[in-house]
Order: C-alpha cells, then structure tokens, then sequence
C-alpha cells in the first residue's frame, strides 16, 4: 500500500520549496541590482583606457524608485561614455521616470539604440513561447519612444539608428554605428554598411537584440565590439546551467556578459537592469549594469585587425 502521508509530505515540501523560490525571485533578486566590471581588450595599441557604462532593458515603471534611486548613483561611476541599448519603458508614462533616473549621466557623451518595449508595451505572454525561436511576435499599446529619443537627444546622447558617428572621448578616437532593432526585424544594416575608419582607436556597434545575423555584419565590416541587450541573463536560470532561453538566435553561453564573435570581434551582453511587468522574477540572473574598462588589444590581434582593413579596402565588395 502507498504511504499516502509521505506522498502528501513530499507535494507540500516541493510546492513550499516552489513558494519560496518564486518568493525569492519576485521581491529580493529581481530588486538585487549589481554593478559589473568587466575588462575588454579592443582599442588599437597605445589608445588611452576608455570606462564605459553600458545600460540595458531598464523596462521602467512610474513607480519604481528602489530600480530609480539605483540607477541615479551610477553616475558617480564618471564614465567616460554611456551606452543604451534599449528597452526603456514598460508604460507610457515612464519618460519622465527614466530621464530623472539617469540623473547626471545624461550630461556625460551617450550613445543609444532603441529596443521593442521603446517602441511598444508589454503584454501578457505563455512563458513556454520563448522556447520556440520562430513564435508569433505579440506587441502592446504604442509608447511615446519619440518623446524618450527627445529627451535624450536634447541632452547631448546620440542617437544611433541606422546611423554612422566619429567622436572622440577622454582621448579615444570612436567610429560607431547602430541598428534598429532586429527582434522587431527593424535592422536595416545596409543603411550603416562598410568599413569604419581604420583610423580609429575603437570601431564600436550597437544593437538592441543579439541576432546572429547582423552580428556577422558588424563583424565583416571589422567593427572590435558589439553592444547590445534585451536577453534579461536568460533570467530565470538554474545553477549550473545557466540560462535555459535566450529570447534571439544566440547560443546560451553568449546569454549574457563578454565574448568573442567570429575570430576578432568582441560582444558583449547586457542582463539588463528590469523585467516585463508580466514576468517580474529573476532567478540566478541579478539586474546589472556593467562598467566596461576597454584597453588596447595585444599587438598580434591588432595587427592582424589592420591586414583584414587593408584587405576590405582593396577586395571588390
């Protein structure tokens, strides 16, 4: 005969178990917010240190000052440039709340590229759908992207969209392009097509979501280092597996943080700093942003960086 009281024992034990984990991942991680610092090898020799902050996913509420007040103390981080790279808003009067929360980093040089929850809100999904990579794409209410771009804008950020820009910052010679967002197919990467100077201390890209695809066209074009976001870490992972989705088509070992990309090309992903309203847990995956030191890269690396410039300059495209 079965112990029916062991048995009883053993699904109250696991849905306790389930309780305080969804507990766990609900109100203390997913309000865990954490500061990377990672170390980048990309800058041509004898380029000057470059400290850049790199923002993702925020998916801000009015309401959300604990997420606020955080992020307004990364300004005393004195980056020499900010990066965005998307998904902003999570309500369509969250402009405000995201200005202020950027606080003083709006007054330092800024680079942005807008996401899906920038240009549409969130809506209530079936978690099982980001298992499926070809899932019918669902979008909410239009949000007032146009009024966020403003305001960054007016505050000297650039904005990056199908856009090439050189700069130069804390003595580091940038060429930077960006796309729009590919999770919403909005790149149109033939708009930014092409070389950037070669005479630049750091060829820079941006994008919103990782897509493999046009990761290979920044990394054809001989760009050092891609930015980009909207993956959340996987979000909801496990120990010592890590993410289980990705939400795009990169492998789960590039979910979040630093790698390579083709033989010379580095990426690197944000986990982000928010969640979708609909989903509001993190579990093994804390909200982040990640102040990034770029240093030279090994002279062999750069070298070699400079024979396939020289190559792309002189092969019919």
């Amino acid at each position: 005969m079965p112990d029916h009281s062991a048995l009883f024992r053993a699904a109250a034990g696991a849905a306790g178990a389930a309780a305080l984990g969804l507990g766990y991942a609900t109100l203390i991680e997913r309000n865990a917010f954490a500061l990377r610092e990672v170390t980048m090898p990309v800058l041509d020799p004898g380029a000057s240190t470059l400290r850049v902050l790199h923002l993702s996913d925020l998916h801000m509420m009015p309401n959300q000052r604990l997420k606020q007040n955080w992020l307004r103390e990364l300004d005393r981080l004195e980056p020499d440039l900010v990066v965005n790279t998307g998904d902003n808003l999570s309500h369509p009067k969250a402009v405000p709340a995201v200005v202020q929360a950027m606080g003083g980093l709006l007054a330092r040089p800024g680079l942005f590229v807008f996401g899906s929850n920038d240009y549409f809100a969130p809506v209530l999904k079936n978690p099982l759908r980001y298992f499926d990579r070809d899932h019918e794409r669902v979008y909410g209410a239009p949000l007032p992207w146009g009024d966020l771009r403003a305001a960054f804008s007016e505050r000297g950020w650039h904005d990056m969209t199908h856009v090439r820009r050189e700069f130069e910052v804390a003595g580091v010679r940038i060429a930077a392009a960006g796309v729009d967002d590919p999770h919403l197919e909005r790149d149109r990467y033939d708009t930014i097509a092409g070389q950037p100077n070669p005479l630049a201390d750091l060829k820079l890209g941006l994008t919103h979501s990782p897509e493999p695809r046009v990761l290979d066209r920044f990394a054809d074009d001989g760009y050092d280092l891609v930015l980009a976001g909207h993956t959340h870490g996987g979000q909801l992972c496990l120990p010592f597996v890590g993410a289980l989705v990705t939400n795009c088509r990169i492998d789960r070992s590039r979910v979040k943080g630093p790698s390579r990309w083709g033989a010379h090309m580095r990426l690197h992903v944000s986990a982000g700093v928010g969640t979708s309203p609909f989903a509001p847990a993190r579990f093994c995956c804390r909200p982040e942003a990640t102040l990034l030191t770029l240093v030279p890269a090994p002279r062999n690396e750069a070298l070699a960086a400079a024979d396939r410039a020289a190559e792309s300059a002189i092969s019919p495209r």
